[in-house]
């Protein structure tokens, strides 16, 4: 696909504007590429760019001093990412990583066009803080997921989740660890547990599930 059928299949009311100003935003994007496991920014970083996903899939963590990783969000096809938004806005520099969990294409747009389209189009303005209100609601309820449910209920719904009815996962202890953010044991061990009770089974980097309702 060439950048106008990205940009009518993500993003249509852009496609549609008549606005010179955001059309003029969308003429300085860049179609990138960005092959999983690639780090797309990391802390202390400066930001440079607007970003937003057309393809792939792309995890904004922490990393603690002990080696630990927190999942903050994901960032999916037809969304901007909120920490990118937030340090454009501030001009900060990023305090967490992002990494590729796919490959994925994204348009990337210099802060100058950023910014000009900010200033002068009511729609962009309206489309940046409505798309940052609604990532910041959902960061805000992970974090309380993360700090007040159980890890033995928060890793019961994980599995069903990327199972999809599908009953197989393809995951490592450490990977689950990283999204409920907690500790790869505390996740083995809660494993263990559901294997022991025939719920699942446990392969290397596989899970089976068996009893998807207990």
């Amino acid at each position: 696909m060439n950048k106008q059928d990205y940009w009518k299949k993500h993003f249509p009311e852009f496609a549609a504007t008549t606005d010179k100003n955001l059309k003029s935003l969308m003429a300085s994007a860049t179609l990138v590429t960005i092959p999983a496991g690639e780090q797309v920014f990391y802390p202390g970083k400066q930001c440079e760019n607007y970003v937003l996903l057309l393809e792939g899939r792309i995890k904004i963590q922490l990393m603690g001093e002990n080696g630990r990783e927190i999942l903050l969000y994901c960032v999916n096809p037809g969304d901007s990412c909120v920490l990118t938004t937030s340090c454009l806005l501030g001009s900060n520099q990023y305090p967490a990583e992002a990494v590729t969990e796919a490959d994925s294409k994204a348009f990337v747009i210099p802060s100058t066009a950023f910014h000009r389209c900010l200033e002068l189009s009511s729609f962009f303005r309206e489309f940046v803080f409505q798309n940052m209100s609604a990532r910041l609601s959902n960061v805000i309820g992970r974090m309380e997921h993360v700090l007040f449910a159980s890890v033995e209920n928060r890793l019961a719904e994980q599995l069903l989740a990327l199972s999809a009815g599908q009953n197989q996962i393809s995951k490592t202890h450490q990977h689950l660890a990283a999204e409920l953010g907690t500790a790869r044991e505390v996740v083995s061990r809660h494993l263990k547990r559901f294997e022991k009770f025939g719920w699942i089974s446990l392969s290397r980097g596989s899970i089976q599930i068996h009893n998807p309702q207990a």
